[in-house]
């Protein structure tokens, strides 16, 4: 059986189910925020003197900075797999493989631009952490905590994040290489935020949003490919090209 006969076959992907999961984790986060979780947190980590694994060779160079860089690896390998693709990816078709390398770098975009405009500024900047700056929610938007700010979201996390776009690409194919893909992207999102939560450079909120904010931004990039699909097979059908009844 052909590819494209196994993903006509395949059972149609809940829409309502999808969105429930969407609301149902959004509504997990606003709770988190509203109980004042992240400074309870941050205390396990830090103290008044700041943060003793700040500096932590293994915090700062592997799941900092090589990770950083593995991670737009991936991006640079996904982009050029759309034209010359290999292994998992010449399983699916083009059109997939275009969103899943759009998804992750639309979710990158994202995030990035809500940093560069955050008035939040990292645990360690706050005075109760050794800093400067006094704690203000992230979404106290407009009032200014003293510190460097551009905190909110966690850029770091998006490294592994991003890819959770992957899922809705892969699903309609190979739904099993779309979870553990969904899997992976998880666990290293959850790595990499907790690991910059060790070292004082994020809030667990911070992580958290960013993971929200990759999923979205992969679903919403799901919806907008289907939409093009549909528009793209009615123009391609033999419909399409049959005058209307009147001119016959």
């Amino acid at each position: 059986m052909s590819q494209s006969s196994l993903a006509s076959t395949s059972p149609p992907h809940s829409l309502r189910g999808t969105l429930a999961w969407t609301l149902g984790t959004l509504a997990c986060l606003l709770a988190w925020d509203a109980l004042g979780q992240d400074l309870a947190l941050a205390h396990v980590f830090g103290s008044g003197t700041g943060f003793p694994m700040r500096e932590q060779w293994f915090f700062t160079q592997v799941l900092h900075e090589d990770a950083h860089h593995l991670g737009w690896l991936v991006v640079v390998l996904l982009t050029l797999g759309v034209w010359w693709p290999v292994g998992l990816l010449r399983r699916i078709d083009l059109g997939e493989r275009l969103q899943l390398a759009a998804s992750a770098l639309a979710a990158l975009f994202v995030v990035s631009s809500l940093k560069s405009l955050s008035a939040t500024s990292c645990p360690w900047d706050l005075a109760e952490f050794g800093g400067v700056a006094r704690y203000a929610s992230h979404w106290a938007l407009g009032i200014v905590d003293g510190g460097g700010g551009r905190c909110f979201p966690a850029g770091h996390a998006s490294a592994g994040f991003a890819f959770m776009g992957g899922y809705f690409a892969l699903r309609r194919r190979q739904p099993r290489a779309a979870r553990l893909w969904l899997a992976a992207s998880l666990v290293a999102g959850l790595i990499l935020g907790g690991a910059q939560q060790v070292r004082g450079a994020h809030f667990m909120s911070h992580t958290l949003w960013t993971g929200w904010l990759c999923w979205t931004t992969g679903w919403l990039c799901d919806l907008a490919a289907a939409a093009l699909r549909r528009r793209l097979a009615l123009a391609d059908s033999p419909q399409a090209d049959e005058p209307p009844p009147a001119a016959r």
